[in-house]
Parts: structure tokens; C-alpha cells; sequence
């Protein structure tokens, strides 16, 4: 190694990442792919803004361009498809509209690299993590098929490819179940010698730990999460929460005041972690994660208590053997299906859970169609749950009644390309209205007024935005489901008394929706019975709600 390689190596093995940009930037030959790559990785860990963004990526590109067909081009590559999708979530969680990104350069080298290297890991995890981004579910499956195949998932792409199977219909719940067992085993577990032993709280209050990475902007968890929060009998219950996120706010204020205890455990790493709270003598612990992005599914894999609960962020089977309950309600998995969740199961009287509802006035707003002589059909869900069936289905609908539209609006930042090709593709397009995010949380409820009918998605149903729209009195057309997922349409409905609106299967769910809009009176028959029933119905009666969720955690065994 000469004396410029130790140079460098040393200078970012110390982390001097400001004097070793300077070193590369400053140097008078050209400067390889290696340097490339050690120049751009250096800027990024030094500052992530926008700036360092733009240069490493460019730097990136450069070294893949140099030496495409070797492997340190494809290094170059994979680094240059992970820092663009990298700085795509930073211009999202930076609100900055930007197009400098080129996304269809980015698959165009990556056909050129399959044609000559094959199959390569690194490279097919790059690009299931680039088409999350471009919302092309078809193609995100297509990368982890691959990676399954290979034997070369992780942790983190196993998880990946679990939760994105949600959107589709193509497995049962026995692959749910053979799956999430099998994610069990890419968790650490770690040495008992390491962890503070178990211990219950041993007073005479029960103590819940409830985590959460959401606990933020007013995420939907939240809005059910305040519901026991704001009920809880203090004369029975301790109640600490611990936070994931780094990130705080208005929202993780609020939250903290309605706990005995609220700690962030979002920097610490796992045995500190699982110590931290071990150390608070919990008596029942709630993963209110799941296999979400942010989730720490090996704290619980380690246990924190002697009872562990999954509730409300992931509604589906953990295949953990330490997770010892899942609450659902009868409508969500039946007595027969019990043997497909890894999970005991704990049945709430009613519902799974309650909205704590709004601030806001509610009015009984009149069924848009009387003022705009058509039919406006909305779904607010996260785009990632429209697949190519949803589409198909509702085009039908559009198609059967003239001069319907389809409004369509997501909570989450995706590129809506390959989603207007599908509603293109079936004749469509032109009835499809994409909504930009509002300002304001009560602008976004607000739109909920231009819709006559909200359509649910299928096999992953919408939760919070059905709860949304009936809180609004628009109703929801959703359809019968195979598993907890793909059921919460149905237990809303079931709960709200507007079982007629659960369809059989897509024909039957395309022809209530048609019936319905041609059906006026029905529609506004139905609306009223919405607005009259929804806040004493289970969706938001959170007195009743709290009554049968606490009655179950005091007869655990």
C-alpha cells in the first residue's frame, strides 16, 4: 500500500471525513472509481443535505461510468442506486420538490449491469428498495422472489417482503405464518448474561409499556392509540411509553403527558434497549409496530416482560414464539383460523379499535352528487394498496356510470407514474383526480366532502382513512377479506351496522357501488344513518372500547 492508500484509509478510519474530501478533491491526477467511491460514501457521512447529496451521487455515477464492467463499476452502481433512493426520503421528509432525480437512467443501468454480472444481491436489494419508491409493486415482489430464491435475504428484506405481500392476494395465511417464523430466526437473540433478568412491576397497579416509532405528525396510530391513553383508570394502571423515532413534536408532547412515563429509546441499540426497559419492571408489553420500517421486532424477540402483546401497527401474525397475544376481534379471524397465527389470540367484545375521533365540529354534510350532478367515488389509502385488481375493479365502476370520477389522495410521498399507466391502461384515466397532501390535517378531512362513496382497497384494507370517512358520514364500500388484514373493512362495517355494504367478492363489490350511486335516496338514507350512529357505534365510543380492551388485559393468563 502506498503512502497516499494509508493516507486515506487511515484518515476514514478515523472518521476525519472533512480533511479526506479535501485530500480527494484536491488531488492532481484523475481519480479512479476507488476514489470516487471513498470521496462520495465520506460526504455522506459526514452531512446528508442536499448539497452532498447532489455531489455524491454524481460521484457515484462517474465511478460506474468509468469501469462499468468491473466489480468495483458495479459497486459504484449499487452505492449510486441507494444514495439516489436516499435522497429521495430526505427531499420527502424535507418537503422539497425536486427532479433532478432520473429514476428511468437508474433502470437503464441496471439492465445494462444484469446483462453483465447476473444475479447480484447487493444490486437486486438496491432496486426492490428503488421501485418501493416508484410504487411499482409488481416489480418490488419481483426482486425479493429473487433474493428468496438465493438464499439471500436478510432481516430486513425478509420483513420487506413479508409486509409487501399485504398488498397482494397471492398468499394465504399459512405462507404469513410459514414466513414469519421463518423472520424469527434472522432476529439476535442475545446472551442472558448481558440482559437485566425479568421482573414484574410488584405493585398493585399493572404496568403497560406500550412501543411505537409513529408517535408523530399526528400518524394514524395515534388517533387509536389516544383512546387508552385518555381513559385509562390510574388507580389500576401505570402506563409508560417508548418512543422509536428520533424525531419529536407536537404530537410526542401531547403523548407525553398522558403517561407516567414516556422514554425515547430510538438511539439506543438493542441490549441497551431491552435493558433500559427491563430495568421499569413492565408487566405487559405492546409492539404497536410489527414488521413496519421502523420497527424492533428484536427487543421483543428478547422479551421485556413476562406477557407480550402485537396491537394496532400490523395487523397480521409475527411467528414470534414470544409474542404471546394478538388482539383482533371475531370479525378480524375466526376460532377456526386460530392455528395460522403464531399468536394467542385475544377477541375484544366489538372492534380491535376505537378512534379517538377530532377537535373539529362535525356537520352533516349533504351527498356531493346534489350539487354536482355526477357521482364522486374517493379512496384517501396509501397508494402502495391499489393494485392492478383494485384498479381493474374500480375502472369498471367508472366505466358503467357516465360522468363519475375517482378522487384519489395518499398520506405517503409516492410517485404516481406507474399508477397512471394502470389507470390508463384500463380506459380511465381521464375520470382519476391525484390530490397533492394539504396544509392543514383539517384541509384533508375537508376533502372528505367531495366524495359521495369511499371505495376501500382490497386484500389490504384502509383503517384509518374508513374511519375518517365515516367520521365524515361518507360510506365505505369494502369487500370480504381471507385473513386480519384484509378483514378490517369488514369489522368497521360490521361495527358501524352497514353490513350491506361488505361485498362477496370484486363482481359483488363492483355492483353495490353501482347500485348505490344509482340508488339516491339509498345513498343519502345511508349517510344519514352514518352521521347519526358512527360516534356512539364501536368505532368511536371509547368508553365502551377501553371497558372490553382493559377487561382482557386483567384476565390474561
Amino acid at each position: 500500500m502506498n503512502e497516499l492508500n494509508l493516507e486515506i484509509l487511515n484518515l476514514f478510519q478515523e472518521k476525519r471525513y472533512s480533511e479526506l474530501i479535501f485530500l480527494i478533491e484536491n488531488l492532481n491526477e484523475n481519480k479512479n472509481p476507488k476514489l470516487l467511491n471513498i470521496l462520495a460514501v465520506s460526504r455522506l457521512l459526514k452531512e446528508k443535505n442536499q448539497q452532498s447529496f447532489l455531489k455524491a451521487i454524481s460521484e457515484f455515477k462517474k465511478a460506474y461510468l468509468l469501469q462499468r464492467n468491473e466489480n468495483v463499476g458495479l459497486e459504484s452502481l449499487t452505492n449510486f442506486i441507494n444514495a439516489s433512493v436516499d435522497f429521495y426520503d430526505y427531499l420527502v421528509r424535507q418537503r422539497i420538490e425536486d427532479n433532478k432525480l432520473n429514476f428511468n437512467e437508474i433502470i437503464k443501468f441496471f439492465e445494462d449491469a444484469k446483462i453483465e454480472f447476473g444475479y447480484r444481491p447487493q444490486l437486486f436489494l438496491s432496486m426492490a428498495r428503488l421501485y418501493k419508491r416508484l410504487n411499482d409493486l409488481d416489480k418490488v415482489l419481483y426482486f425479493y422472489n429473487k433474493l428468496y430464491e438465493k438464499n439471500n435475504l436478510n432481516f430486513n428484506s425478509l420483513s420487506s417482503w413479508i409486509f409487501y405481500n399485504n398488498y397482494k392476494k397471492d398468499w394465504k395465511q399459512e405462507q404469513y405464518l410459514k414466513f414469519s417464523k421463518l423472520l424469527a430466526n434472522y432476529a439476535s437473540s442475545y446472551e442472558t448474561d448481558k440482559l437485566v433478568p425479568i421482573q414484574n412491576s410488584g405493585n398493585s397497579k399493572t404496568r403497560l409499556g406500550f412501543l411505537s416509532a409513529d408517535i408523530v405528525k399526528k400518524h394514524s396510530v395515534t388517533y387509536f392509540l389516544k383512546t387508552i391513553l385518555t381513559n385509562y383508570d390510574k388507580n389500576k394502571f401505570e402506563i409508560y411509553l417508548y418512543i422509536n423515532e428520533e424525531y419529536e413534536d407536537e404530537t410526542t408532547s401531547e403523548f407525553k403527558k398522558l403517561v407516567d412515563k414516556c422514554i425515547n429509546i430510538a438511539k439506543l441499540n438493542d441490549v441497551d434497549a431491552i435493558n433500559k426497559i427491563r430495568k421499569d419492571r413492565i408487566d405487559v408489553a405492546f409492539d404497536l409496530m410489527g414488521i413496519t420500517a421502523s420497527n424492533r421486532y428484536t427487543l421483543f424477540k428478547n422479551k421485556l416482560a413476562k406477557k407480550q402483546i402485537s396491537w394496532l401497527g400490523y395487523c397480521n401474525t409475527l411467528g414470534l414464539n414470544q409474542i404471546d397475544y394478538l388482539i383482533a376481534d371475531p370479525n378480524l379471524i375466526y376460532s377456526s383460523e386460530e392455528k395460522l397465527y403464531s399468536e394467542k389470540i385475544i377477541y375484544l367484545k366489538n372492534i380491535w379499535s376505537c378512534h379517538s375521533g377530532f377537535v373539529f365540529n362535525r356537520n352533516e354534510t349533504p351527498s356531493p352528487m346534489l350539487r354536482n350532478n355526477f357521482i364522486t367515488f374517493g379512496s384517501f389509502n396509501n397508494f402502495s394498496k391499489i393494485n392492478n385488481n383494485v384498479v381493474e375493479v374500480w375502472a369498471n365502476i367508472l366505466k358503467k356510470i357516465e360522468g363519475s370520477q375517482l378522487i384519489l389522495k395518499s398520506s405517503q410521498k409516492k410517485e404516481i407514474e406507474n399508477l397512471k399507466t394502470i389507470f390508463k391502461k384500463n380506459n380511465v384515466l381521464n375520470s382519476v383526480l391525484f390530490l397533492e397532501n394539504t396544509e392543514s390535517f383539517k384541509e384533508h378531512l375537508d376533502l372528505y366532502d367531495k366524495i359521495d362513496i369511499a371505495l376501500d382497497t382490497f386484500p389490504y384494507n384502509g383503517v384509518t382513512t374508513s374511519f375518517e370517512a365515516i367520521w365524515k358520514n361518507v360510506p365505505v364500500i369494502t369487500m370480504k377479506g381471507y385473513n386480519f388484514n384484509s378483514r378490517c373493512g369488514e369489522s368497521i362495517n360490521i361495527n358501524l351496522g352497514i353490513e350491506e355494504l361488505i361485498a362477496k367478492n370484486e363482481e359483488d363489490y363492483m355492483n353495490i357501488s353501482i347500485n348505490l350511486a344509482f340508488n339516491k335516496n339509498k345513498l343519502n338514507n345511508i349517510r344519514k344513518k352514518i352521521f347519526n350512529d358512527a360516534l356512539s357505534s364501536p368505532l368511536f365510543n371509547s368508553e365502551l372500547f377501553c371497558k372490553n380492551f382493559f377487561n382482557a388485559i386483567d384476565n390474561l393468563k
